[in-house]
């Protein structure tokens, strides 16, 4: 059987009078969208748009809640009771979803956002209440989730909910030897050399495997590869990324077919 990965991107992320991100462009080399829901990023414009532009250019969709921190684009860690967390959680993706509905496509996946998304990794019961939070709307959402050496037990914590999760890489950022991802404020986070990046995707994919920062070679399940939007070379990063693979033998595919195909 041939080798399936899903390429996913973080979009919707413009603002009212201003524009983050090339999502048009970038929408023609990937195979699923996370869409901001207002709370980091976007507006009900920008969320309305991006659905339908996702739905014609059949890209699964999926919402990308986080924290309330349009300040600080969703990266700034927020120590938010679990009451809160959850309702958050609930709001942002029902909001997705109901442009989902207008535009006649189904919600595909969950994906939090920047703090709230890396909190979790390091945080059981911040990411057990993501988990709750997501099964509340619908268990038939993917929860998508850092790939890595937690992936087991984010797995049986998802299946006690009710979820499936749909572990993700990340080509564009350095890792640490631990296998989080170096942190956005040290030299050297994000990569942006589009060859670099396919290479890093392709053995990501093709080996479930990653060079961490010191050297080190991390083991991962990877089911879904992330580009981000907000990167100046997304499109670059997107359309190499997707070639490589494809000369590489390795096809594209939406998170709901790969996560569909894994646990047949």
């Amino acid at each position: 059987m041939q080798k399936l990965v899903d390429i996913n991107c973080d979009m919707g992320e413009s603002f009212g009078a201003y524009t983050i991100g090339m999502d048009e462009a970038v929408l023609g080399h990937i195979s699923s969208a996370n869409i901001a829901c207002g709370f980091h990023a976007g507006d009900p414009m920008v969320l309305d748009r991006t659905v339908a532009m996702a739905a014609a250019k059949g890209v699964g969709v999926g919402a990308h809640p986080g924290y309330p921190d349009l300040m600080g684009f969703g990266r700034r860690n927020m120590h938010c009771s679990n009451a809160e967390v959850r309702n958050y959680l609930i709001y942002q993706v029902g909001a997705v979803q109901a442009f989902c509905r207008v535009h006649g496509v189904a919600l595909q996946h969950v994906k939090p956002h920047g703090g709230l998304y890396n909190m979790a990794v390091e945080d059981e019961a911040l990411a057990r209440t993501i988990a709750e939070a997501v099964a509340a709307v619908d268990r038939g959402l993917l929860l998508v989730a850092l790939a890595g050496a937690n992936a087991a037990r984010v797995r049986a914590m998802a299946a006690e909910v009710g979820l499936q999760v749909c572990f993700e890489a990340f080509p564009d950022r350095a890792y640490t030897a631990r296998g989080t991802l170096v942190s956005r404020r040290k030299p050297g986070a994000v990569i942006e050399d589009p060859q670099t990046v396919a290479q890093r995707a392709l053995m990501m994919a093709a080996e479930g495997k990653v060079v961490a920062e010191d050297g080190s070679v991390l083991e991962l399940t990877v089911d879904t590869l992330c580009v981000h939007g907000d990167n100046p070379a997304a499109v670059n990063l997107t359309g190499t990324i997707r070639q490589t693979l494809l000369d590489a033998g390795v096809g594209v595919a939406p998170m709901a077919e790969i996560v569909r195909l894994r646990d047949a």
